[in-house]
């Protein structure tokens, strides 16, 4: 597959990934910011995707970002006919203050294929064990 890009900053740094077994390519910011708790922001990356139809580009947390700064991406996916910037909601769950630089991780987007079903409504389902179980169902916190 091939996927096109657009540098539209001019400190945009292309998406990349950082293995070769990686599933999502590494998003940077184009600006330096400081996100304080609780605070939500827009976040440009300076890099717009020509996504091929019959696939999405999703945005997920960055892991190291996520899990050491409480940093949470809100939201984010970017379908095919979408042209811009890919802009990333960010959101601080920690205590304190965090700053970025430019070229700065911020997310990771994953380039997935869409299906569309056909739906059908019914009556009922079929049994199964779980049912309708749901957080707890099966005795583990």
């Amino acid at each position: 597959m091939e996927l096109r890009f657009k540098k539209l900053h001019p400190a945009a740094k292309v998406p990349s990934y950082a293995h070769a077994s990686d599933a999502g390519m590494d998003l940077f910011t184009v600006e330096a910011f400081t996100l304080k708790p609780g605070e939500h922001r827009i976040v440009p990356t300076g890099i717009a995707f020509a996504v091929p139809l019959g696939y999405a580009a999703l945005t997920w947390d960055k892991g190291s970002v996520a899990l050491k700064r409480h940093i949470k991406v809100m939201g984010g996916v970017f379908d095919a006919d979408y042209r811009g910037e890919l802009l990333i909601g960010l959101t601080n769950l920690g205590a304190t203050p965090q700053d970025f630089a430019v070229g700065d991780k911020i997310a990771q987007i994953i380039i997935q294929p869409v299906e569309h079903p056909t739906l059908t409504e019914v009556e009922a389902f079929e049994e199964t064990a779980r049912g309708e179980g749901r957080f707890g169902s099966t005795g583990k916190a």
